[in-house]
């Protein structure tokens, strides 16, 4: 389910949305709440990997959280963090929380969040999903102006096999998809 581009908000209005927000890495229920992310990257790649969170926001947090575990963080947010060059590299893990509600190319970003996770490496999306069409409509997560684009478990699979990756669910609202030692598309060989 997605919101029709006549309907989103100018990037201004967007950003202006953003900044009211108040996460920080001292606010210890955000960290819990990120903390389903953090543990399925834990449980999944070796110490001293290195990561990029894509969309961390105007106060990055799972980053810190995943750089406190011993892991190299890169940080991409259009807003807050622009820096496009650190798309133009792999990592061993790939981490977008509450981010793919937000995008209005969802094809798009996925492709560039999935072309920087190298072979043998993992891609986490974290976000509230669609059970059914009557929760829908009585669902507060359709109501943020800045949601515009909404998944369910259906499509994650779905997008699994566009990326030839099983989609792993990780409890309610956390999706895992692992490129494989044998994909090569990323650079033509490993990494």
């Amino acid at each position: 389910m997605f919101v029709p581009p006549e309907f989103f908000l100018s990037p201004a209005d967007e950003r202006a949305v953003y900044e009211l927000h108040e996460n920080s890495p001292e606010d210890a229920g955000y960290r819990r709440f990120l903390s389903r992310t953090a543990d399925a990257v834990v449980e999944r790649v070796p110490a001293g990997s290195t990561g990029l969170d894509f969309g961390s926001g105007p106060g990055p947090t799972l980053s810190v959280m995943l750089a406190e575990t011993g892991h190299a963080m890169h940080v991409y947010d259009p807003h807050f963090a622009p820096d496009a060059t650190v798309l133009e590299r792999t990592y061993d893990f790939v981490t977008a929380t509450e981010v793919v509600e937000h995008l209005r190319r969802p094809d798009q970003a996925i492709a560039t969040m999935w072309g920087c996770v190298r072979v043998g490496g993992i891609l986490a999306i974290m976000t509230k999903m669609v059970t059914d069409r009557d929760a829908f409509a009585r669902w507060h997560y359709k109501d943020d102006e800045t949601h515009v684009c909404f998944y369910s478990p259906e499509t994650f699979e779905w997008v699994g096999r566009r990326l030839s990756a099983r989609a792993q669910f990780v409890g309610r609202d956390v999706v895992v998809f692992a490129r494989r030692r044998t994909d090569r598309r990323r650079t033509g060989g490993p990494d």
